[in-house]
């Protein structure tokens, strides 16, 4: 039993490998239990993904759970009751610039929007990152040189070469890769621990009163803000490395057992 674990008002899961199984394409039944009796005690369970609102609706979670809130796109929006309370775009001149390098270097870019995201064009990399993740990209379209729209997150499907091309350039962008072929681009001082800071200042509340979990290098952050870490088993390393406790596996059980681990719920 942690001494923290009587100060958890809020519980924030990653979705992907952590949450959503995309081994079962589902919740796992005990997750689901466990998260129904976070919330009878009164503890609040926010989704924090970096999907946008409309692609976390997509992935089939909200068949399995209802949350209390949303952290979309790493932390660049934060959503409670329907209404966004925090907003964090990439300056319009790095979506320019980006755009650029993806037309000379010939890469897969989706743009990323409160509610839509477009793309530019599809390949083997494309298709390849998709099919992992069982997502559905959007309809191709050609980006004009000039954006306009309001951008919160960009996917850039290319190798770690192209990578090290543009991101120089990219002077208040920093990326986090989350395949072989596939890396998220977002605001530089932006992470899904920022988005948790905008929740618990809505609700005053304070970092040692968030529980949160995660596998992924897009989780770090976030776990080293909250109170009490946990990282899945099926973790990155990385993540593994700055976590409070590392739990089984998600098809093992790894979330309820990491809540049941705290003491939190029976």
């Amino acid at each position: 039993m942690n001494s923290h674990a009587d100060k958890i008002k809020i519980v924030v899961t990653d979705i992907d490998g952590t949450l959503y199984s995309h081994n079962s394409n589902s919740v796992p039944k005990s997750a689901v239990d466990a998260i129904k009796a976070l919330q009878k005690k009164g503890i609040k369970l926010f989704l924090c993904s970096g999907r946008n609102y409309y692609l976390i609706r997509k992935s089939g979670v909200l068949d399995f759970i209802t949350p209390d809130g949303y952290i979309t796109m790493n932390g660049a929006n934060a959503i409670i009751d329907g209404k966004i309370i925090y907003r964090y775009p990439i300056p319009e001149s790095e979506v320019d610039a980006l755009i650029k390098f993806a037309k000379r270097l010939k890469f897969g870019l989706t743009l990323i929007e409160e509610n839509a995201g477009h793309i530019n064009m599809v390949d083997e990399r494309v298709l390849s990152a998709h099919e992992k993740y069982n997502t559905r990209f959007p309809q191709p379209r050609s980006f004009p040189d000039h954006y306009d729209r309001v951008v919160y997150q960009a996917i850039a499907f290319c190798d770690e070469l192209d990578e090290s091309l543009f991101l120089p350039h990219l002077r208040d962008c920093k990326t986090a890769r989350w395949d072989t072929y596939a890396v998220d681009i977002m605001p530089k001082d932006s992470d899904k621990a920022k988005g948790i800071l905008a929740i618990l200042e809505h609700y005053n509340l304070q970092p040692e009163n968030v529980l949160a979990l995660g596998d992924a290098l897009n989780d770090v952050e976030m776990l080293q803000f909250s109170g009490i870490s946990i990282a899945m088993g099926n973790a990155r390393p990385e993540v593994k490395a700055v976590a409070d406790y590392v739990s089984d596996d998600i098809d093992e059980d790894g979330w309820a057992n990491a809540i049941k681990h705290y003491g939190i719920i029976d």
